[in-house]
């Protein structure tokens, strides 16, 4: 049964005891040419192992990215988490970071890519952990490559979805561009752009406006093509699994809309609302929008604590894995 858990306000949760966080370690699983390269926390004997999807452009492993996100997020709710007892494997994309040596061109990728990468990973921490089946958590971007990867990866408990696009990527795409005034000008150029890569065409954007280049730059379009074929609804809908859908009411990135989507798609899904948390999974009081730009470079802001119950609650009822 779908329901809505609004843990923050009706208190449905008590804080459990929490316990020694294990020190973190180098984890490899097998890339398409070289190690692709993580960080494994390893649960308590007995408890579950979540493996956290990054989202979108060049996301490490902590959930930082050198255009300005610095959170941490990842990593923050990688040691929560632990603290539950719960294991996590937190990873970088292949062709980035400690994962380059994977693939020669980190643009060069499709989302079967990355689901292939994401197979990989769950046999290395099965192996790793001892744990039988792994939970994939995605976050952004890393929610649609978890939808695909439902119904090609065995050993699988289920999946946890954090602001997730349940749209395709060209509408979400129209309409953040279309939110800020200070757009209107490449307005009609995106349009462009947006139109011929949803038809499966690269675009040149050499003369266009030189923030429509940057969006839609050559060396990504293949990619920004796969994902624009992409229905996260339809994918929801087709998944049998256990699943959680999380969304943030401060989300700056990916909104309600989506969330519904996806809650419409998967009505067999647990939805988990959280009206103060934001993308980078900070709680933001009031919804201040300058205090929620300026968390994105605050690693000492903790994850949302009803994030971290809400998961822990979902995947420590090992029933739900069974079907």
């Amino acid at each position: 049964m779908r329901f809505s858990i609004l843990l923050a306000a009706a208190g449905l949760l008590t804080a459990a005891p929490l316990m020694a966080v294990p020190e973190p370690v180098p984890l490899t699983a097998e890339g398409p040419r070289g190690d692709l390269a993580g960080t494994l926390i390893a649960p308590a004997e007995g408890r579950p192992v979540v493996l956290i999807l990054p989202g979108s452009g060049p996301t490490d492993r902590d959930g930082n990215n050198p255009m300005g996100v610095t959170a941490a997020p990842y990593r923050l709710l990688a040691e929560a988490l632990a603290g539950r007892g719960i294991g996590t494997v937190r990873i970088d994309k292949r062709g980035m970071f400690a994962s380059k040596a994977a693939v020669t061109d980190a643009n060069a990728v499709t989302v079967s890519d990355y689901v292939a990468d994401t197979g990989s990973w769950v046999d290395a921490a099965r192996a790793a952990s001892g744990t039988g089946c792994i939970w994939l958590l995605g976050h952004s971007e890393g929610g649609l490559v978890a939808l695909a990867a439902a119904r090609r990866i065995e050993h699988l408990c289920g999946l946890i979805l954090v602001a997730t696009p349940g749209r395709p990527l060209g509408t979400i795409l129209r309409e953040q561009l279309s939110a800020n005034p200070a757009n209107a000008p490449i307005l009609d150029e995106a349009e462009t752009a947006i139109t011929a890569l949803e038809a499966g065409e690269r675009v040149d954007v050499g003369k266009f406006h030189p923030a429509v280049q940057g969006l839609f730059a050559p060396a990504v379009q293949g990619f920004l093509i796969d994902l624009m074929a992409q229905d996260p609804a339809a994918m929801a809908n087709m998944v049998e699994l256990p699943m959680l859908i999380v969304q943030g009411g401060t989300d700056l990135q990916v909104g309600a809309e989506d969330a519904k989507a996806l809650v419409a798609a998967a009505p067999g899904a647990e939805y988990l609302a959280i009206p103060a948390m934001n993308h980078v999974l900070k709680d933001i009081a009031g919804g201040d929008v300058a205090a929620n730009r300026a968390s994105y470079a605050d690693p000492s802001l903790a994850v949302s604590p009803a994030l971290v119950d809400g998961i822990a609650a979902f995947i420590t009822d090992f029933r739900k894995a069974i079907r």
